[in-house]
């Protein structure tokens, strides 16, 4: 049987096949108002698709687990049960054709406030739904954002609070995993690499100052996320820098600690903190972190970056290279890419009774 889609166990949850969906945001949600940081039809349409064509884990898109966390304004939140109840109908339905409903918990640090990508992605400023990002240190992210606000020690310990918060509410909204982000210069990572922690205090500095965020952060969200259930972390392996960033020397030493700590499953992607990173993009380019944190570790991983052929990604499972891949690009294209890779490979796939004719 195909690699690719034998089921995958973790904790007390088995996950039907290794075809998973990264968090793609999609920029969609109210700005403001009473529906503000919901999931709407859009996001259902969007979701449902891809469970409906055999995805066997789907992580919902980078969630707000404040106002000031998210990336945008357009960006889905978790901070109230307004948001609690929207979410429910999508994960109800992935339940109903057996993918596993997951949801990334955010916070954008410095990269937060700006516009839809499809606007040009610049900073919104306040007045214009926008607001005043915060980060480790006041550093901005490039030429023409604003100066964050440098977080207090006791700020600090109320992001803390918000992502354990962030988590009871995911529970209640029916996700199965949750994931923490601290990749793509989001604020975890800010906190994690020295291009963009220059701190003095207990958060900067040495590795473990500057690991000492994220590892309060698992702490908080595992203490209130049940034992039977995974819990993931996402990574930039690399900040793709020569020297001054965090390295994946640090990614395999920082993921002994995250095993440490409770996470079962380390997404690895790479970049997104400094802005003039030269990044060498092409077919499968960050699969080697993840392949190198697999073979150096105990900790299972997540591969991705431009995986996009059935074949492919059968090797990266077969070959050992990571225990599951996400297409992200690739399920944009194609919302049934498990069922057409399945019938390449000689796999099974979940099917709808109501699309039984295209077997």
């Amino acid at each position: 049987m195909s690699a690719l889609f034998q089921p995958y166990a973790l904790r007390d949850l088995t996950i039907p096949n290794r075809v998973w969906m990264p968090p793609m945001c999609q920029y969609s949600a109210a700005p403001q108002g009473p529906d503000i940081g919901a999931p709407n039809d859009w996001h259902f349409a969007h979701y449902a698709a891809r469970a409906a064509g055999g995805t066997g884990l789907i992580i919902v898109e980078a969630t707000g687990v404040s106002p000031e966390g998210r990336i945008s304004p357009w960006d889905l939140g978790i901070w109230n049960d307004t948001q609690v109840e929207a979410f429910r109908r999508i994960t109800r339905f992935l339940v109903s054709q057996g993918t596993v409903p997951a949801i990334q918990l955010a916070h954008a640090g410095r990269k937060a406030s700006t516009d839809q990508p499809w606007n040009g992605g610049a900073p919104v400023w306040p007045d214009s739904y926008g607001w005043q990002p915060v980060a480790p240190s006041a550093i901005p992210f490039a030429d023409g954002h604003p100066v964050p606000t440098e977080l207090t020690v006791a700020e600090i310990q109320e992001v803390v609070g918000q992502f354990a918060d962030a988590a009871r509410r995911a529970l209640a909204a029916g996700f199965e995993i949750a994931e923490i982000h601290g990749a793509h210069g989001y604020l975890i990572n800010e906190f994690l690499s020295p291009h963009s922690n220059h701190r003095t205090d207990e958060y900067g500095g040495s590795y473990e100052n500057r690991t000492r965020f994220a590892l309060q952060v698992v702490d908080a969200v595992r203490a209130v996320w049940p034992d039977d259930k995974p819990l993931f972390f996402r990574i930039s392996a690399t900040d793709w820098l020569e020297e001054g960033g965090w390295t994946a020397d640090d990614t395999v030493r920082f993921a002994a600690d995250l095993k440490a700590h409770g996470i079962d499953l380390l997404d690895v992607s790479t970049g997104g903190n400094a802005s003039g990173a030269r990044i060498p993009v092409g077919p499968g380019y960050q699969v080697p972190f993840a392949a190198r944190v697999k073979a150096e570790t105990s900790l299972p991983v997540a591969a991705v970056g431009l995986i996009t052929d059935a074949e492919q990604a059968e090797k990266i499972v077969a070959n050992s290279e990571a225990d599951a891949v996400l297409l992200g690009r690739e399920l944009l294209r194609n919302p049934s890419w498990a069922r057409h890779a399945a019938r390449e490979l000689g796999g099974d796939a979940h099917v709808p009774d109501q699309y039984h004719r295209s077997v």
